[in-house]
């Protein structure tokens, strides 16, 4: 069953981000089960907020035990809060390519 991944990430700022996304590369190096990925930081850039959609629960806790959280602990980072959900409904729309890297 697919899956909303929730990520609040308080003190987590936008260069943080950028170090992790790019040391973990999701980008090139697809996580197997992921689906969706998106990104936003609040006004004041100290807050991060990520909406994922994965395949399963399993994927997403493979994915940040085996690749997301050994970059926290590279980088002495506080990881941010996870909380995911069981998706009922999920849609795509074509605007969507606009907005991928």
């Amino acid at each position: 069953m697919a899956v909303l991944v929730f990520v609040t990430g308080v003190g987590f700022t936008k260069e943080m981000y950028e170090k992790v996304r790019k040391e973990v590369d999701w980008e090139h190096k697809h996580p197997p089960g992921g689906v969706f990925h998106a990104a936003s930081m609040d006004k004041s850039g100290t807050t991060i907020r990520i909406a994922d959609v994965w395949e399963s629960e399993q994927d997403f806790m493979k994915f940040a035990d085996t690749r997301l959280r050994p970059v926290f602990e590279k980088h002495k980072m506080t990881p941010p809060k996870f909380e995911v959900f069981p998706a009922f409904n999920v849609n795509a729309y074509s605007t969507i390519d606009k907005y991928k890297t």
